[in-house]
C-alpha cells in the first residue's frame, strides 16, 4: 500500500517535536516526488528546491572528488532526509542524491519551507530539537569511521538502518555504495558481513536484504565489547 504525505511526514524524526498546527501546515506545502533506479535527484553545486523525506526506497548522498572518485556519506531510508540543511540555511546543496532503488519521498519546497519556519515560531523550535537528532547521528557516524573496525561500523549500520515490514533491512544493489559509506573496501565489506552471517548473527535470505537474527551480538560488536568475528 502506497504512503500519503501525512504517513511520510508522521514517520520522519526531524519532525517528531514539531506541534500539531505546524505538522499541519507542513503538510500543506508537501508533495509527492518519485525517482526510479539509478535516477539522479540532486547533483552537488545546484541549488537546493527543498527538504526531502524518504517514504519509501533507498537513496545515496554521496560526494565527488576532483578525479571523479565517490564517497558516500550515507544512505538514506525511510522516516530519513536529505538536503535538510541546505534547505534551512538556503545554500546550494553539498553532495549529490542518487536514488538506489525506486524511491518515493516527500518533498517540502524551499521558498514555502522557509517562509513557514520565518513565520512559526514554534514550528522553527520544533526542527531545531529535530535536528539535534541529525547532529548526534553524524557524531556516531564519525565515531564509526575513527573507533570502530569494519563488524562494529557493519554491525552499528545494521542495527540503526530502517527495518522494513518484514523485519529485514534492505541493502543497495551495489554493495560497493555501503561499503563507501562505511569507509571499508568492497572486499572487506563483503568478507565482514560472511562473517557476521557465518557467526549466527545475522542471515542474508537473498542478495539485497539481511534479516537480524541476534540482536544482543550485534549491540557487543557495534560497542566493541564482543570478541572479534
Amino acid at each position: 500500500m502506497s504512503l500519503n504525505v501525512a504517513e511520510i511526514l508522521d514517520g520522519c524524526r526531524l519532525f517528531s517535536a514539531v506541534e500539531p498546527a505546524g505538522f499541519q501546515r507542513l503538510g500543506t506545502i508537501a508533495r509527492l516526488v518519485k525517482f526510479g533506479k539509478g535516477q539522479l535527484i540532486l547533483r552537488e553545486g545546484q541549488e537546493c528546491p527543498g527538504v526531502y523525506v524518504v517514504g519509501s526506497g533507498l537513496v545515496r548522498v554521496f560526494k565527488t572528488g576532483p578525479q571523479g572518485k565517490e564517497h558516500v556519506l550515507h544512505m538514506v531510508g525511510p522516516g530519513q532526509t536529505f538536503a535538510e540543511v541546505a534547505a534551512i540555511g538556503g545554500f546550494e546543496v553539498p553532495a549529490s542524491a542518487e536514488a538506489v532503488a525506486p524511491t518515493t519521498c516527500v518533498l517540502l519546497p524551499i521558498d514555502r519551507f522557509r517562509k513557514a519556519l520565518e513565520e512559526d515560531h514554534a514550528l522553527c523550535l520544533g526542527m531545531m530539537t529535530g535536528l539535534t537528532f541529525w547532529v548526534r547521528h553524524l557524531v556516531s557516524l564519525m565515531e564509526d569511521v575513527v573507533l570502530r573496525d569494519a563488524a562494529g561500523r557493519l554491525a552499528r549500520y545494521l542495527l540503526d538502518a530502517p527495518v522494513g515490514p518484514n523485519g529485514r533491512v534492505e541493502l543497495p544493489t551495489l554493495k560497493r555504495h555501503l561499503a563507501s559509506h562505511l569507509n571499508l573496501t568492497s572486499e572487506t565489506f563483503s568478507r565482514t558481513l560472511r562473517r557476521l552471517v557465518e557467526g549466527g548473527l545475522i542471515a542474508e535470505p537473498d542478495g539485497n536484504h539481511v534479516q537480524v537474527v541476534d540482536r544482543k551480538g550485534l549491540q557487543k560488536i557495534a560497542q566493541g565489547l564482543a570478541p572479534k568475528v
